[in-house]
């Protein structure tokens, strides 16, 4: 690539960012998906890219899981599903501080078990229709949401997509990794929670559950469509953990329910969000615009020779690092440096935990917190700050911590 392309494509991945940072702006009214669309675009105008290189750097397999896991969260709609569980939730949290809580854990464990882009996928319309039923501010719940998963997601090795490429590119046993990230999890989730708690205490106080005699009652939950689906859904997570490709088991399970729950289908397709797949498949091609440029292989620092040093100049290399050129790709390229630190197995966990972390640090930092802001994009509109002014302390906080113990523990 030349060095007028490679000035073309920084200036349209940062144009593209700005777009998708922040609300619409006045002279450019367009929200994330058109604005990712519009940065794609620019890559094969510009002649950064051919059409084929853009189609190329299209991730399809994550594609195909988002499809997968909405059409699954579509039929869980159309059986009622969220609607009664919000009742039920609704009835038994009592308090706003600890539905907060509630949503954290459910979040994080799942997010450890499944990918967590799955995870908020499938909780974002439940927490949305908890969070509008009883009348309660939607922000904390849905950062509760996005940064529990982002953090619980990384105490095993499927719970996201760069500790899946951490765990093949190392060859370490889910076992051995599970033992030394877990209670580190765990300690960070706790960490997590007491930022948000603390963050929206006045909001909290302010805020009380309504439920009363005039609420309106949940619709009838058709058992018949929920059972299948929860059948379906075990031989996807089955084949998730056996090892399955993640995508078409995704779409495998969904094309089984279609079968079996024998519904209109058509009804069911128009609640995939194909605004958000679209998002998603334009900036692929913007970030792969970045990438060509070979500035990622050329931002290679020295790391140190103890120990420590090493630990934590990765760790802010990496948090830095994931922010710009997204967490998956710099894990493709930071994981063929770790042959040269003096404790190449410690520095695979470091790397693990803190590109996932690095997620929490803003709406972009992750897919999961895009997932969820776009999907409660109709009740509640997340700015870039209004995410950021706790997202930033979580990620400092959660990362020391994560950090220290890890050169504790070993």
């Amino acid at each position: 690539m030349t060095w007028n392309k490679e000035a073309t494509a920084i200036v349209i991945f940062a144009f593209t960012y700005v777009l998708i940072s922040g609300r619409r702006l006045k002279v450019l009214p367009l929200y994330r998906p058109a604005a990712a669309l519009l940065g794609a675009v620019l890559m094969v105008a510009s002649g950064v890219m051919t059409p084929e290189e853009a189609y190329r750097a299209v991730d399809y397999n994550t594609i195909v899981l988002l499809l997968g896991m909405m059409l699954i969260a579509a039929y869980l709609h159309m059986a009622g599903f969220f609607a009664w569980a919000a009742d039920w939730i609704l009835r038994h949290a009592r308090t706003p501080q600890r539905l907060l809580l509630l949503v954290m854990l459910t979040s994080a464990v799942l997010s450890a078990l499944l990918v967590n882009d799955t995870v908020c996928l499938l909780l974002t319309p439940l927490v949305v229709a908890v969070i509008v039923r009883g009348r309660l501010p939607l922000l904390p719940y849905l950062m509760a949401l996005a940064t529990s998963a982002n953090t619980g997601s990384v105490a095993t090795l499927v719970g996201n997509p760069q500790c899946m490429i951490i765990g093949q590119m190392s060859r370490m046993s889910f076992g051995r990794y599970a033992l030394s990230l877990t209670p580190v999890a765990a300690v960070c989730l706790a960490i997590n929670y007491a930022v948000l708690a603390w963050g929206f205490r006045k909001t909290l106080a302010a805020a009380s559950i309504h439920l009363d005699e005039n609420t309106e009652a949940a619709p009838a939950l058709d058992r018949k469509l929920v059972a299948t689906v929860g059948v379906a859904f075990a031989l996807v997570l089955a084949g998730f953990l056996s090892g399955f490709n993640l995508p078409w088991t995704a779409l495998s399970g969904a094309a089984l329910i279609m079968v079996v729950a024998r519904r209109d289908t058509h009804v069911v397709l128009k609640h995939v969000d194909w605004h958000l797949l679209v998002f998603f498949a334009a900036l692929f091609v913007v970030v792969e615009g970045l990438n060509g440029t070979g500035l990622p292989d050329q931002l290679r620092p020295c790391f140190g020779a103890t120990v420590a040093a090493q630990a934590w100049n990765l760790t802010w290399f990496s948090v830095l690092g994931s922010n710009i050129f997204s967490n998956v790709p710099f894990v493709l390229v930071v994981g063929k440096w770790m042959a040269g630190f003096s404790r190449p197995d410690l520095m695979w966990k470091v790397l693990a935990l803190t590109t996932t972390f690095a997620g929490n640090l803003t709406i972009l930092g992750s897919v999961a917190n895009i997932i969820v802001v776009e999907s409660a994009r109709g009740h509640c509109e997340v700015g870039f700050w209004d995410y950021a002014k706790l997202g930033i302390p979580i990620t400092i906080l959660t990362t020391l911590a994560g950090v220290t113990l890890l050169l504790v523990l070993g």
